[in-house]
């Protein structure tokens, strides 16, 4: 995988998994693996082990491996590897900015942003997206049309806890049913995972950025993903909690109305140069062009 952080440092890092999936969708027969494995009852299995307490030795070697730094995070004891993998961050270990006209991000993460065009249609590498596909709703659809969609993918090294990225109104949380494929970029080449895979989405309604979308994207190894505030229409506030994933992988898309945030020109720039820039919590994405 490409990387840009956000001095223009550049590098590659390939873990085993990407070897391996690489390789497994390649092949008719390693897709055909891959899709039955995807199937939510093998998440369901997984998500028992991880949480019970037989998962509790998994925890120092992941950490090790994934240069998880555990400075960050609470000083405590985990009665599982879930216990561990939702672990809190101590206050203080991520900034988040109090000018209201800053979008940030909502959480750790790789992220690429694409430009929608007025047809409502974006690429990620070989697979064509429409924003009806991603919602299943044409008219909340049609606000989005020529506005961005940005993609913070977690990987297991990072913080799995995400928060609101500006102040507003959100509505309920809608639930749409799917499969849980990876997320790991290379997926996009043979499937179109983000409007396959099991995902929840609100809207929020802000002041400084109109209105905009944000989706948890489940996958594979992540049949869970549990939010604070899933009922009615709620204020909320940049930086506040919104909720976290459990094991795995796992993605966050935000929807941008036209004309309302003036992305990073960084992000974009990185995207068309086939890098992911990775981010933590907090970081700024764009600016409101609410003047």
């Amino acid at each position: 995988m490409k990387y840009r952080d956000r001095t223009g440092r550049e590098y590659i890092r390939t873990t085993t998994q990407d070897s391996f999936l690489d390789a497994a969708y390649k092949s008719m027969p390693g897709r055909a693996l891959m899709r039955f494995i995807s199937l939510p009852v093998f998440s369901k299995c997984a998500h028992f082990l991880l949480s019970s307490k037989l998962s509790v030795p998994f925890i120092f070697d992941f950490a090790q491996k994934n240069h998880v730094d555990m400075f960050d995070y609470e000083d405590r004891m985990y009665t599982s590897f879930n216990d561990f993998f939702i672990r809190k961050i101590k206050p203080g270990r991520r900034f988040i900015t109090k000018d209201d006209r800053k979008l940030i991000c909502p959480s750790d993460g790789k992220v690429s942003a694409y430009e929608i065009a007025d047809s409502d249609t974006f690429i990620i590498k070989n697979s064509v997206y429409t924003v009806e596909s991603l919602l299943r709703d044409k008219k909340l659809a049609d606000r989005f049309c020529g506005g961005y969609a940005v993609i913070i993918r977690l990987t297991p090294d990072n913080y799995h806890r995400y928060v609101y990225p500006a102040n507003g109104v959100k509505s309920h949380d809608r639930v749409i049913k799917g499969s849980l494929h990876t997320v790991n970029t290379v997926i996009n080449n043979y499937i179109p995972v983000y409007k396959e895979n099991t995902r929840n989405y609100c809207l929020i309604r802000t002041e400084k950025f109109g209105d905009l979308i944000q989706m948890e994207v489940g996958a594979m190894m992540v049949g869970r993903i549990t939010n604070a505030h899933p009922y009615g229409r709620r204020t909320v506030y940049r930086g506040e909690e919104k909720g976290y994933f459990e094991f795995g992988g796992s993605t966050i898309v935000l929807l941008l109305e036209k004309d309302k945030v003036e992305l990073s020109k960084d992000l974009l720039r990185n995207t068309r140069d086939g890098f992911e820039t990775e981010l933590l919590q907090g970081a700024v994405i764009g600016e409101s062009r609410n003047f």
